[in-house]
C-alpha cells in the first residue's frame, strides 16, 4: 500500500515543524523563560500537582479557570477558551473556519504554525509580504482583504520572528476592512505590554490570543482565547471535552496565585534584553531589528549557515532563519540569562572576528 495515496495533499505538500532535539549547554531557540520557578513556589507547586486525582478525567472545558481568567482579562466567561497551548486554539480556528474554499491571509515572514494549521485545516493561504521595516503593508493587506474576503486573518502582536509590534491602526484598519475573524496573537505580551484586549467590544471579529509559556508554564500547555460569545459558542463545538489535562488547569491557577512572581522574572529578562541589544550592537556583520518580545532578530552579513554550526560546537544553541547555501540571512536568539547572554556574545566575538 502507498500510504501516500491516502494523505491529503496539502499534508504532503510540507514539511513537519522543525524542532531541534538535541541537548545544549545553552537553549536560546525557542523562546523560553531560561528562569526556572523560584524554590519556594516549586515546592509548593509539587504539593498541588500531587493533589490532583490522576484516575479521573479534568474538568470538561476547565470551566473553573475560564471564569478565573475572565476575570482577569476583564471578560465574561463566556468569551474564554483554555487550549492545549495557543497551537491548538490556532488549529480549532482554523477547522472552525475552514469552509469550502475559504482563504486565510498572513503576513510574512511570521509563526510558522499559523501556515500549518491552515494547510491541514484545508484553506486557502495568502501570504503578504511585510515592508521593508517588518510593519505590515496596509494596502497589500487591504488589497487582499477586498479580493479574496478571507474567513481568517492572523497578526502576531509581537510578531514572530521579527520582534516588532506592528502599528496599532494598521491593525485597526484591517479589522475595520475584514470581514472575517482577526486574530492578534500576544504571545508575548508580558514583554511588550501593549494589547488590544480593549477592543474585543469594539470590533465583532476580533479575537485575542494569550499564553503562559513565555513565563515561566511552556511545559505545561497553557493558551487562551478571547472573543465574542457567539464565536467561542461554535469554537466549542470543535474543542475536545477534555483538551486541558488536569496537571495544566491547576498550573494555570498556580500561576494566577502567584502571578506577581512571574511578572517579576519577567520584568528581569526584559532587563537582560537591554543589556544583550547594547553587547551586540558592536558586533561585526549584524544588524539588529527593534523588539519588544523576549528574543532578539538580527540580520547577518556573514553566512549564517557556518556561524550556527559554530555556536553547535560550542553548546549554544540559537535559530537560524536563513535558506540553506550560506546566502546573507536572519536569525533569532531567545533572551538567556545574563551570564547565558555574556557567553553567546563571546561566541559571535570570537566566530565573527
Amino acid at each position: 500500500m502507498d500510504i501516500r495515496l491516502l494523505i491529503k495533499e496539502e499534508v504532503l505538500g510540507q514539511e513537519a515543524y522543525p524542532v531541534e532535539t538535541a541537548t545544549f549547554r545553552i537553549k536560546l531557540d525557542a523562546q523560553e523563560n531560561p528562569l526556572a520557578m523560584p524554590g519556594p513556589l516549586r515546592d509548593e507547586f509539587a504539593t498541588l500537582l500531587a493533589s490532583v486525582p490522576l484516575n479521573r478525567y479534568p474538568e470538561a472545558g476547565s470551566i473553573a479557570m475560564v471564569s478565573r481568567f475572565a476575570a482577569a482579562f476583564g471578560v465574561a466567561a463566556n468569551q474564554v477558551m483554555i487550549g492545549n497551548g495557543s497551537d491548538e486554539l490556532i488549529q480549532i480556528l482554523c477547522t472552525a473556519l475552514a469552509r469550502p474554499g475559504a482563504e486565510m491571509i498572513i503576513p510574512v515572514p511570521t509563526f510558522a504554525m499559523y501556515r500549518i494549521a491552515a494547510l491541514n485545516a484545508g484553506l486557502k493561504i495568502q501570504a503578504v509580504p511585510l515592508d521593508g521595516a517588518f510593519d505590515l503593508d496596509l494596502a497589500a493587506m487591504q488589497g487582499r482583504i477586498a479580493g479574496q474576503q478571507p474567513a481568517l486573518i492572523f497578526l502576531a502582536y509581537p510578531n514572530n520572528p521579527t520582534g516588532n509590534c506592528f502599528s496599532a491602526d494598521r491593525i485597526e484598519a484591517i479589522l475595520e476592512a475584514s470581514p472575517g475573524i482577526v486574530v492578534v496573537d500576544e504571545a508575548y505580551f508580558h514583554f511588550s505590554g501593549k494589547t488590544f484586549l480593549s477592543l474585543v467590544g469594539r470590533y465583532d471579529n476580533l479575537v485575542i490570543l494569550r499564553t503562559l509559556s513565555k513565563v515561566g508554564m511552556a511545559a505545561m500547555r497553557i493558551g487562551f482565547l478571547i472573543g465574542q460569545p457567539a464565536l467561542l459558542h461554535e469554537l466549542n463545538k470543535v474543542r475536545s471535552p477534555y483538551n486541558v489535562n488536569a496537571l495544566s488547569q491547576a498550573a494555570a491557577g498556580f500561576y494566577l496565585d502567584h502571578e506577581p512572581a512571574f511578572l517579576e522574572q519577567a520584568t528581569e529578562i526584559r532587563r537582560w534584553r537591554g543589556e544583550l541589544v547594547r553587547a551586540m550592537e558592536g558586533l561585526p556583520g549584524i544588524r539588529l531589528w527593534p523588539t519588544e518580545a523576549n528574543f532578539v532578530f538580527f540580520s547577518c552579513d556573514f553566512d549564517t549557515d557556518r556561524v550556527y554550526r559554530k555556536l553547535m560546537e560550542r553548546g549554544i544553541l540559537i535559530k537560524n532563519l536563513s535558506v540553506p547555501g550560506g546566502k546573507p540571512g536572519f536569525m533569532r536568539v531567545t533572551v538567556g540569562t545574563s551570564e547565558e547572554n555574556r557567553e553567546l556574545v563571546e561566541a559571535f566575538r570570537e566566530i565573527l572576528k
